[in-house]
């Protein structure tokens, strides 16, 4: 297994020449850009042509990392090539919230196998419910597939974000890709760093993925009550402080950050389900945290018993950028540091997080770092 990786500026173009000797149907090329690219695809295009045989996945980001980096490049790309590996990959609109179900089990059902391995899912990031979507994609994978993956970001403004799957960038669309092979070896692992504080909340309404009341009062207004002068910042704001839930049957709760504001209805859209008859408490972050979370995903993510190279993919949630500010990339080198020398991290900023939790189904998640790392052994 071969990895290399490219990254493309307006001004200067391509960093290297584009490595055509490692286009084969076995080739995978992760790519990560902006928002704008929607609207002229240059480099993914370039990237099409000169590997014409690979498979092309990816999405837009909240920012793109490379290497130890939170590179200002428009676009980051790793191009892998494996050795006994298969790859195949899906792409599918969703119609909307609720859609996102189906649209995970159509995913599931173009890709399920016997011998696959691995699934990687990029979302589009403001019109899918991704607890649904991850339900939907556990309705039709068997338990031994590693589902990881991630929300589509579109910087702070929550406005457009993008996918591709063999395909120009699309709006309003999942796209994953499918490995499969009895060589291959996948690590997933998923932290978070954020702490809880005030009271316990009861949600009085919610429906999916939106909050409408907590503790019987409209629960944007109770939220603004929180933010205070930041109030006016929403939804940007927001993802300073997210909300811890939990059903009444959970001991543990789910971290669920804010993706859209109603003031009509005076309710709080999420990337993910919130219970109702359960309880919200609000969240702070702990900067050293956040970064000490990033090393233990990585750690958790990495297999050393491999050969040749890794490719290592992070994907962190938009709130923790904006919240670690100028100390960004100590969480991304705090991850490289966890990995085996010489991994190849590439990854971007979401806005949700898809990976299992301690042996657990894949959950969706936000405010964490997740690592998922793919390699192969020769035998």
């Amino acid at each position: 297994m071969q990895v290399v990786s490219r990254a493309w500026c307006r001004e200067h173009g391509w960093s290297d020449a584009l490595p055509e000797h490692l286009d084969s149907p076995s080739t995978l090329v992760m790519v990560y850009g902006e928002p704008a690219l929607v609207d002229d695809p240059t480099p993914i295009k370039e990237l099409r042509a000169a590997l014409p045989d690979s498979h092309v996945v990816g999405c837009s980001t909240a920012g793109q990392i490379l290497g130890a980096e939170l590179t200002a490049s428009a676009l980051v790309a790793s191009i892998c090539r494996f050795e006994h590996t298969s790859i195949e990959t899906i792409v599918t609109p969703v119609a909307g919230t609720p859609d996102s179900r189906d649209a995970g089990r159509r995913v599931a059902s173009a890709l399920a196998s016997p011998d696959l391995r691995a699934l990687f899912v990029l979302s589009d990031g403001l019109h899918v419910n991704g607890s649904e979507l991850v339900r939907g994609l556990a309705d039709g994978v068997g338990p031994g597939v590693v589902v990881t993956g991630g929300l589509a970001g579109d910087k702070e403004r929550f406005e457009r974000t993008w996918v591709v799957a063999d395909s120009d960038p699309l709006e309003m669309a999942v796209a994953a890709v499918g490995l499969r092979g009895d060589r291959l070896i996948v690590g997933a692992g998923s932290f978070g760093g954020f702490d809880p504080f005030g009271p316990e909340r009861l949600i009085t309404r919610a429906s999916g993925n939106v909050l409408y009341e907590i503790d019987g009062k409209p629960a944007l207004a109770l939220y603004k009550e929180y933010l205070g002068d930041r109030a006016g910042e929403l939804p940007g704001a927001a993802l300073h402080f997210p909300l811890a839930v939990r059903s009444r049957e959970e001991s543990g709760p789910t971290v669920r950050c804010i993706s859209g504001v109603d003031e009509d209805e005076q309710s709080l859209t999420f990337s993910g389900d919130v219970p109702e008859g359960g309880f919200a408490q609000l969240m702070r972050a702990n900067k050293n945290r956040l970064v000490d979370g990033a090393m233990q995903a990585a750690a958790m993510g990495d297999v050393a018993v491999h050969d040749g190279d890794q490719l290592a993919i992070a994907v962190s949630c938009v709130g923790r950028r904006l919240v670690l500010g100028e100390r960004t990339e100590e969480e991304i080198e705090a991850a490289l540091e966890a990995l085996a020398p010489g991994a190849q991290l590439i990854g971007f900023y979401s806005y949700g997080e898809i990976a299992p939790v301690a042996g657990s189904p894949c959950e969706l998640h936000n405010q964490t770092m997740t690592v998922t790392t793919i390699s192969e052994s020769s035998a």
